[in-house]
């Protein structure tokens, strides 16, 4: 069975308790005042993993896409100057509604 969190709402003291999966928080009584408004917590767990994890294919191709890209990118040029400046637009003419060109 697992262990739950609980926090009663008349006296505010937590507690633990081994209850079914199916018990509900409100038939919870507090071990301290008696009280049945227990309130369930999200509570932290631990985990225990053990052997070693092996990369899968598909996270070794997107290794291996990474460095084909980076040795890619390391024989470019370096950029040595700044970005040209965008050409200005020619000025409307008022009258026709078109372009004035020289």
């Amino acid at each position: 069975m697992p262990i739950y969190e609980y926090r009663c709402g008349q006296c505010e003291k937590h507690f633990d308790a081994n209850q079914s999966v199916h018990a509900r928080a409100e038939d919870t009584l507090c071990p301290h005042c008696n009280a049945q408004s227990a309130t369930r917590l999200l509570s932290t767990c631990t985990t225990q993993v053990k052997g070693t994890r092996k990369t899968g294919f598909a996270e070794m191709k997107a290794y291996s896409m990474l460095d084909e890209r980076m040795d890619k990118f390391a024989k470019l040029p370096p950029l040595m100057s700044k970005r040209a400046a965008p050409a200005e637009a020619p000025a409307a003419d008022p009258t026709t509604g078109g372009t004035m060109e020289n």
